[in-house]
């Protein structure tokens, strides 16, 4: 049993002391936390090289559990390389996939291999690996290990379920706190634990290049710095998500001790927690740093700007004249950040298809969809009245895009 979080009850008392207690002996703080390292899209999961070096410091030729299972000598990952031969590595199997096809001009690939060692290989579980496998240079632009290598199965590759699961090391986790997600570099991979805040419907996404559907998720995290992020997640594990709300992801409800910490946290006082969107932030951040082109409208039309793919970015000084009335604001998701369009299908069912809108009616939707509602037309256009006329700075963004068959 583990307790998370303890509330003293005054009114019972103060009880006799039983037995001796004596304090724990904890390491300090900074003894626990891995040293502060640069996070760069070169690392595995943002872990610095003293992760790596777990499996490295056991070299010892023969273990207890390789005597037993009649392998003579286990090599570290580490050690394996392409001019080694007549190899057994002892591994733990941490990720598996989802089937995909291979295949070339030549056919399809990897069918017999897969289709024999797929079952075999459980999340979890440990085994012996030996040679013949081919090792390879590995297609860093497919993988976010570190390492500099990989293997492919081949048909003698010979592959054991060990009897001892214990003496081979479980992940490892150099998280990253959701307050400090704005110091890492794009395309980072990191690993990141947070409580399950909101959890979004399914919905599905038509990919331009392949014309594929593909089944996204979007979730909220947040975390003891005050943070929030929204996390998206793809394919079956969109579909076959079913973490509770307030539940510690890493994965669910992962059993180490930084869940533990942070589950505790969300209950005493977290629940009530007023946190930051990392979402509101990166539309500030972005233009900030991006410079500031100034253009007419007529330049914006004579240089065709955003008449391509890629996205152009100006600023022009221009007076509304003219606000239409007839579809003035729209129901959308309730979310924070998110305000994309909802349509109502049947009595309480909607599904997912202002702050600049906001800032120049100075009324929010919801006023103006009540007025609409009670019939009160003067009111409606008072307020749009005093929203024409009025200048304003706008930071524009110009791209052709697809909405169906129809550019615009």
């Amino acid at each position: 049993m583990l307790a998370t979080h303890l509330d003293v009850l005054q009114e019972l008392g103060e009880a006799e002391k039983i037995g001796e207690p004596k304090p724990l002996e904890s390491k300090a703080d900074d003894d626990e936390k891995p040293q502060p390292t640069t996070i760069s899209s070169n690392g595995f999961y943002g872990s610095s090289i003293q992760g790596a070096q777990i499996q490295g410091n056991s070299r010892a030729p023969v273990t207890r559990a390789a005597a037993v299972s009649g392998h003579a000598t286990i090599y570290p990952i580490e050690a394996i390389s392409p001019y080694a031969h007549k190899w057994t590595i002892k591994a733990r199997c941490t990720s598996k996939s989802n089937i995909k096809t291979w295949h070339n001009r030549n056919g399809e690939g990897f069918n017999d291999q897969c289709d024999m060692l797929y079952n075999m290989f459980q999340e979890g579980s440990v085994y012996y690996i030996s040679s013949p496998c081919r090792v390879q240079i590995a297609k860093k632009q497919f993988t976010n290990l570190k390492n500099d290598y990989e293997l492919t199965f081949e048909r003698d590759t010979i592959v054991e379920k060990a009897e001892d699961q214990s003496d081979v090391p479980q992940v490892r986790f150099n998280f990253t706190a959701i307050g400090d997600l704005q110091s890492v570099e794009k395309d980072t991979t990191i690993d990141v634990i947070g409580v399950l805040k909101e959890i979004g419907e399914t919905s599905q996404i038509v990919s331009k290049t392949t014309n594929k559907p593909y089944n996204k998720r979007e979730l909220t995290l947040v975390d003891t710095t005050a943070f929030s992020v929204r996390l998206t997640i793809w394919g079956s594990t969109a579909l076959n998500f079913n973490c509770a709300p307030e539940s510690v992801v890493a994965f669910k409800d992962p059993d180490i001790e930084e869940a533990h910490k942070l589950k505790g946290w969300y209950d005493s006082q977290g629940r009530v927690e007023a946190f930051t969107s990392h979402a509101s932030m990166l539309g500030a951040a972005t233009s900030m740093k991006r410079p500031d082109q100034l253009k007419t409208i007529a330049q914006v039309r004579e240089e065709q700007l955003g008449m391509s793919e890629d996205a152009v970015y100006f600023s022009l000084k221009a007076t509304v004249i003219f606000i239409r009335q007839d579809n003035m604001c729209y129901p959308a998701c309730p979310s924070d950040g998110c305000n994309k369009k909802v349509t109502e299908l049947d009595p309480g069912q909607w599904r997912c298809f202002d702050e600049v809108g906001r800032s120049m009616m100075a009324a929010p939707a919801d006023h103006l969809m009540q007025l609409r509602q009670n019939d009160d037309e003067k009111a409606i256009e008072d307020i749009f009245q005093e929203a024409n006329c009025r200048t304003w700075n706008f930071r524009c963004r110009a791209k052709i895009d697809h909405f169906g068959d129809q550019q615009r």
